[in-house]
């Protein structure tokens, strides 16, 4: 997005993303067990306190609501297992929240208090950052009041190889990805052009399919095209979702302030040689 103009945030690239099998008690179990009922009616939230904490001594926060909390079918868990071991201190041992399906933000690290409220976390990231704009809004108008914390992301893909700027051999080009969708809806095709967008093929996914509403993985994908020896190759890769959800082709008309929800075509070019 900050090609487009200057967002504030960090450079995020494709490679801001991993996939881990978690290991923990499910969250919904923990608070069913502490009294609390699987439904209420009204605007009810979960919020997670972190031990972490910002220059000014303030602990991260955030929270998801209290339908999603006690859903069997979200799967969120108190963590103290990734990939069969210890959760690692990095990733926010002894124990963290992993929320399936939603922005990273929510699943926080380094967990010290959990608790239910009639509001959301009143932390600065669940109330001033992660949210998302219109391009027309900038620093001088932006009002957090008015939007959503985000929860569940918008569909995803990523070209990752070749690299950008790579000299490839003419015959036949090889070119993988991945592909994700927020709220547990499973990618059901990518599609991929070798020419800006003029023309696609569809790609093979690979991996097991997952079950119906738990998509919470990434999903790889793979396709292998002809190509001529010096020819300019730009290619793009957009995702699409169970609910048809498709990525938009540019960054100019989801452009926010803030850099988030970037979901627009990854486009990789390339020289073919000969």
């Amino acid at each position: 997005m900050s090609r487009v103009r200057p967002v504030k945030g960090l450079p995020w690239d494709i490679g801001a993303i991993g996939t881990a099998r978690w290991g923990g008690a499910r969250l919904r179990d923990v608070l069913l067990h502490a009294g609390f009922p699987a439904e209420r009616e009204g605007e009810w939230h979960v919020c997670f306190e972190g031990l972490d904490t910002d220059a000014g001594g303030a602990p991260y926060g955030a929270s998801i609501p209290y339908a999603r909390a006690l859903s069997a079918g979200a799967e969120v868990l108190l963590a103290y297992e990734m990939n069969g071991r210890e959760l690692p201190r990095d990733h926010g041992f002894p124990v963290r929240v992993v929320v399936p399906g939603v922005v990273g933000a929510r699943s926080v690290k380094w967990l010290r208090r959990v608790a239910v409220s009639a509001a959301e976390s009143p932390s600065h990231w669940q109330q001033n950052d992660y949210k998302g704009f219109s391009p027309c809004v900038d620093w001088d108008s932006v009002d957090y009041t008015t939007a959503p914390a985000i929860q569940e992301l918008p569909v995803q893909s990523a070209i990752t190889q070749p690299r950008p700027g790579a000299a490839v051999p003419a015959g036949e080009l090889t070119v993988k990805g991945y592909a994700w969708s927020g709220g547990g809806r499973e990618v059901v095709r990518v599609d991929v052009s070798l020419d800006g967008g003029r023309s696609w093929r569809v790609a093979r996914l690979t991996g097991e399919r997952p079950p119906p509403g738990r998509a919470w993985a990434w999903r790889l994908w793979e396709l292998r095209a002809p190509v001529a020896a010096g020819t300019e190759l730009e290619i793009v890769c957009k995702a699409v979702d169970g609910s048809y959800n498709v990525q938009p082709d540019g960054v100019a008309a989801i452009w926010n302030l803030r850099g988030v929800l970037s979901n627009a075509w990854h486009r990789v070019r390339v020289t073919v040689t000969g």
